[in-house]
């Protein structure tokens, strides 16, 4: 298992992102969706939990077929998709995707969002840490992004917020900026197949690197959009485009029953599933499909049931 810790700040507030996130979270999903194939929305629902209080989960079912690489489509059911759960305790969120596909395949997700600039340190204090972890800092202004996912509308360099004020930003603006804020993700990476694991482990976290990116980016460039919404309007809007993405990809759209429960005024729901984003074209050399072998000439093209029959008389 390979774990790492991404810190990604932006300029809001955290209470701010909260709306923000659904709202990114849902234009996004039905920007991706095309007829049998986006993000399905299986349940969303109030969860209490006895440490973390009220919260709300969510169950989502990713349908990647025609979306995965040629390389991956050789290798996976024609009808593929990855689960998503996410109990959700805003400000603290778990997320979990797994593959029925890949039963030895996982990965695990706790975020915790706080106002500051990411200087807070040990801030998960994991039992499931051991020793050191790597810890990473992502520029949404200034870390790059694949070139295929790059809008300019969306650059956090030249965006600036007619409702805010807020952007462009600078080199340097996480030192400077208020308000800021800070996504703590801890990322834990599972796929146990000997000979493997390492390779793959460290590409799904590029892979994932880049999903964060591209999702906080989304959030602040779509700023206008969701800014001054309240927590009844932006799940409302939330609940509209789930049934419009489940229509979209071919399913029958279910009752989603999204809704707010009781809670401390400190603690608040939100999903924490990050933008989902199409791996690369190209397959990594430890994936590629082994060659062909030729067959040996000395062994017989077939050896059919009369032959069988034959040969035991002669014996």
């Amino acid at each position: 298992m390979l774990i790492k810790e991404y810190r990604i700040c932006m300029p809001l507030t955290t209470e701010e992102y909260r709306v923000g996130q659904l709202y990114t979270i849902s234009k996004h999903s039905h920007q991706e969706s095309e007829k049998g194939e986006g993000v399905e929305v299986v349940k969303n629902e109030p969860h209490e939990d006895p440490v973390h209080g009220p919260g709300q989960f969510t169950e989502k079912r990713v349908h990647l077929s025609s979306k995965l690489p040629s390389w991956a489509r050789a290798v996976t059911p024609r009808i593929f998709y990855i689960t998503e759960k996410a109990w959700n305790y805003y400000p603290y969120t778990i997320t979990e995707y797994t593959c029925s596909f890949l039963p030895k395949f996982s990965i695990y997700i706790e975020t915790k969002y706080e106002d500051n600039c990411g200087d807070s340190e040990n801030i998960f204090h994991s039992d499931k840490i051991l020793g050191d972890h790597e810890v990473s800092f992502l520029d949404i202004a200034f870390d790059e992004i694949p070139e295929r996912y790059y809008r300019s509308l969306e650059d956090p360099r030249f965006f600036s917020s007619a409702k805010t004020g807020r952007g462009p930003l600078r080199e340097g603006w996480r030192q400077h900026t208020k308000p800021i804020m800070c996504s703590y993700k801890l990322v834990s990476v599972k796929f146990e197949v000997w000979g493997l694991q390492t390779r793959v482990e460290q590409f799904v976290h590029k892979v994932i690197r880049d999903i964060l990116l591209i999702g906080h980016r989304q959030a602040f460039a779509w700023v206008d959009e969701w800014c001054g919404m309240t927590m009844e309007e932006v799940r409302c809007y939330e609940r509209e485009t789930q049934e419009a993405t489940n229509e979209l990809i071919g399913l029958v759209a279910p009752t989603i029953a999204v809704s707010e429960v009781g809670q401390p005024t400190a603690t608040h729901s939100a999903p924490a599933s990050a933008p989902s984003t199409p791996l690369s074209d190209e397959a990594p050399d430890f994936l590629a499909p082994p060659k062909t072998r030729p067959r040996k000439k000395s062994a017989p093209e077939t050896l059919t049931l009369p032959a069988l029959r034959e040969r035991a008389g002669a014996e």
